[in-house]
């Protein structure tokens, strides 16, 4: 029986490195957008690095459990399926997926007290499922390490 994402991802040696291979993800997602509305995220980005320092860390550590739990039935259905890459597995259900993912920042947000950071989010929310959907191959294939 294949493993559980929240076995894989969550367990006390390992969550510590998903949350730095997260961050590096996100980091390298937003150094290969470019255009107009690559600026509008990258801004936010600064925003919350800056006017919130360790917040960024600190809401990674704690939307991962939510977030796993959003790809715990996308992880069945491809283990189930005999799927070879989890990243095309993913893309395949891109909106999907976006949306199940966004659904724990849309909560996020909705509970924050920061108004910075919940100006910040909102300012990118609207683009923000394309850019999930652009980073669904290389977050499926940063799970699957893990597998």
């Amino acid at each position: 029986m294949t493993a559980t994402l929240q076995e894989m991802l969550l367990g006390p040696d390992t969550q510590p490195r998903v949350v730095a291979d997260c961050q590096t993800l996100v980091e390298q997602e937003l150094g290969s957008k470019s255009g107009i509305s690559a600026t509008g995220v990258k801004v936010a980005y600064k925003a919350v690095t800056a006017f919130a320092p360790g917040y960024y860390q600190e809401t990674l550590v704690t939307m991962l459990p939510y977030m796993v739990q959003q790809l715990e039935p996308f992880w069945a259905d491809f283990s189930a399926s005999g799927g070879s890459e989890f990243g095309d597995y993913l893309s395949k259900r891109s909106e999907e997926v976006a949306e199940a993912l966004l659904a724990v920042t849309d909560h996020m947000a909705g509970d924050s007290q920061r108004a910075t950071i919940v100006r910040a989010y909102k300012a990118v929310r609207g683009g923000a499922g394309k850019n999930i959907e652009a980073a669904l191959p290389n977050l499926g294939a940063m799970v699957q390490k893990y597998s």
